[in-house]
């Protein structure tokens, strides 16, 4: 993983406070913020985190840009200290009546296209209203900050983390995330004890591969740790995977299959075994039963012998072609056999920890799942419905396969924190889910 920004990649375009994921697909990848459309070509080889100025194109009905890397970020310039000369005590004079701005619309989009910078617009603005001198010291930030997201010249590509990604998934639509907010998300890897030894087992139904990918990040690279992701469709969600753009060999050791698939699988596998195991039993009991019998007529022997011998060589020929028969077939063998195979194998040692994120009611696939986890180790169920869960820590209860069940509700408020004004955000998510812990009982 190199430092550069290089085609291929996936990346943070940060703006002020907004985020977007954008794919770097070719050198021809334009990134679209709000009505703006911004040429990545010149964003390749750059480090991330370089902070890049936007630089208008002469496009006659369009705002494209292209971008120059600034050499430190201390060039954007401070609009609260060029600006701000002197304030009023309080509005209760300021009316607004549409009047205070003396510059016509046609006017400021003449300023945008003329102005080199978008400081220069705003000083404009500023110069030509009648209120902002009048205006608390507060209300002439809060002015120049709506003006600074508008006419911002600046953008920052970041590389995506668990927590970028989280806050922009979250933000598109909460639905897409199963309704894990990031504080939720950070207590579900917590309460897992993921780390780098051990194998995990997760079942999720969509929250756009942000819960292996945060699994998988704290499982971490050149590790033992294996996790096999469990899903209930034909492909499995892998966006926030890809964007974090693991190494080949910490990529390979999360196994994505179909949950009802992969248990078909394990259970024709065990019957299978079964089998052979019984047969083997009843060919030891045969072979007990011919040594206690008399011994026969010579002829008889040779007889015998003779026809055991053409079947050894029988078998030994029939060995070749069984052997070149099976490698065919695992050629043949489709990529979701190979990955079901592997999380069988994985199962078999069973898991040191079980996490369900589901849409539907998890207790079915809780028993499902509950028997290829070790003894004493943690199980994590999430659900937007407390009610849910409720039923669900009532029949562990009952049926004592788990043990030290927790219902918890997570509460997270953000705050506006400034001089003699300090109070939560006023838009902010109601609920972030709610988590039934415990740890299982040994058989």
């Amino acid at each position: 993983m190199t430092d550069n920004i290089k085609v291929g990649d996936f990346l943070i375009v940060q703006r002020q406070k907004y985020t977007k994921l954008q794919k770097f697909n070719n050198l021809n990848t334009i990134v679209n913020l709000g009505k703006d459309q911004v040429e990545l070509r010149l964003a390749e080889n750059h480090p991330y985190q370089t902070t890049f100025h936007l630089v208008p194109k002469q496009e006659r009905g369009k705002r494209i840009y292209t971008l120059d890397a600034l050499s430190t970020p201390s060039e954007i310039r401070n609009l609260k200290e060029l600006l701000i000369k002197e304030s009023g005590n309080d509005n209760r004079n300021i009316i607004d009546d549409r009047q205070s701005q003396a510059l016509s619309t046609e006017e400021i989009l003449k300023l945008r296209e003329e102005c080199e910078s978008s400081s220069e617009v705003i000083g404009k603005l500023v110069e030509n209203s009648k209120s902002f001198a009048t205006k608390t010291e507060y209300s002439q930030e809060k002015y120049l900050k709506r003006k600074e997201k508008k006419y911002f010249e600046y953008i920052t590509i970041r590389r995506p983390s668990i927590r970028l990604l989280a806050e922009i998934y979250w933000r598109l639509d909460t639905e897409k995330m199963l309704g894990v907010r990031f504080d939720t998300l950070s207590q579900i890897i917590s309460y897992s004890g993921v780390c780098s030894v051990g194998n995990y087992l997760l079942y999720e139904s969509g929250t756009n591969g942000m819960l292996p990918a945060a699994m998988l990040n704290s499982i971490g690279a050149g590790t033992g740790g294996k996790l096999v992701h469990l899903h209930p469709g034909n492909v499995a969600q892998k966006q926030a995977l890809l964007a974090m753009a693991f190494p080949a060999e910490q990529e390979a050791r999360c196994v994505s299959v179909n949950i009802y698939s992969v248990l078909r699988h394990f259970y024709q596998t065990k019957e299978a075994d079964n089998g052979k195991q019984a047969e083997a039993k009843e060919a030891k009991e045969e072979e007990a039963v011919v040594a206690d019998e008399p011994a026969v007529v010579e002829e008889e022997k040779e007889g015998v012998n003779g026809t055991n011998k053409r079947k050894h060589d029988d078998a030994d020929g029939g060995s070749e072609v069984s052997e070149a028969k099976q490698i065919k077939l695992d050629k043949q063998k489709q990529s979701w056999e190979v990955e079901n195979e592997t999380a069988v194998s994985i199962m078999e040692q069973k898991f040191d920890s079980l996490v369900i994120v589901a849409k539907e009611h998890p207790y079915s696939i809780l028993k499902a799942l509950l028997p290829f986890v070790k003894p004493s180790r943690p199980v994590v169920i999430f659900s937007t419905s407390r009610e849910i869960l409720t039923e669900c820590y009532v029949d562990l209860k009952t049926e004592a396969s788990v043990t030290y069940l927790r219902l918890t509700s997570n509460w997270m408020r953000q705050y506006q924190i400034l001089p003699n004004r300090t109070h939560p955000d006023v838009t902010m998510s109601g609920s972030g889910g709610y988590l039934l812990t415990g740890y299982t009982i040994g058989n």
